[in-house]
């Protein structure tokens, strides 16, 4: 990666394998801020220390799998990219309740394990919301206008990179509402995106459930189209119940 090398590598005093991550002895900040978020889905530091030659390594939790842009592919199911995405968004809004700023959310920094495990790598550049400047840093696609031009590190930033990756995990036949979300999240201005990771979430939550979103705006005929899906259970009841009191009627007529 951009901020050091990481190896394969075994730990025999308990016997498991383990990630080594090999870093200049000035960027061991990554190891600070990632201890500090104790979470399903953020990479564990086991241990930190440095080498002869001055340079700091630290010990994490091997994690087996795929990064992101490698796990999904064309007949990926839509569930379970939106899965997926929902536990990066689980993550991400627990960092940012901690006053962490992640600043360089993309597929290659999100781990897609075998058993549906997602962990979300690389913090070498994340800083804590409450420093007043930080490098300008990041991946051009996935990088909020503001934080290109420098700008202090901020929630609304991750969030941008968040609808980046929406619009990545998304299908080319992707409803419409999605897109919306995606749109929403990663709006030019700061102050256009969700103000929230949890915002995003329940957008989500709403589409999942079969009620509208507020990015999109809908017609009739698509808010018709959405009660029918919604409700199909209990227009097939109601539907059932006037089949059988007509063919009632009619038996009992002759």
């Amino acid at each position: 990666g951009g901020m050091g090398v990481v190896y394969s590598a075994y730990d025999p005093r308990l016997g498991r394998e383990v990630a080594l991550k090999v870093v200049d002895a000035a960027e061991t900040a990554e190891a600070r801020l990632a201890a500090s978020l104790e979470h399903p889905g953020i990479v564990t530091i086991h241990d930190t220390g440095l080498l002869p030659d001055g340079r700091a390594f630290y010990v994490m939790r091997l994690l087996p799998g795929h990064p992101l842009d490698l796990f999904i592919q064309p007949d990926t199911p839509l569930s379970i990219r939106i899965a997926i995405f929902q536990k990066i968004c689980d993550a991400v809004s627990f960092a940012h309740s901690k006053g962490v700023i992640h600043r360089d959310l993309k597929p290659a920094n999100v781990m897609a394990g075998e058993f549906g495990e997602i962990s979300i790598l690389d913090w070498g550049i994340a800083r804590a919301a409450s420093e007043k400047e930080a490098a300008r840093a990041g991946t051009p696609r996935f990088m909020a206008p503001e934080q290109a031009a420098g700008a202090p590190p901020a929630p609304r930033a991750d969030i941008f990179s968040l609808g980046a990756l929406l619009s990545f995990l998304l299908p080319a036949d992707a409803p419409k509402p999605l897109r919306a979300i995606a749109a929403k999240a990663s709006a030019a201005n700061p102050q256009d995106r969700y103000a929230s990771v949890s915002e995003i979430s329940a957008e989500l939550g709403r589409f999942l459930d079969g009620f509208p979103v507020e990015a999109y705006r809908e017609n009739p005929i698509e808010r018709a189209a959405r009660f029918i899906r919604r409700e199909k259970l209990l227009l097939l009841l109601i539907g059932a119940y006037f089949l059988t009191r007509m063919v009632v009627y009619f038996i009992s007529g002759r």
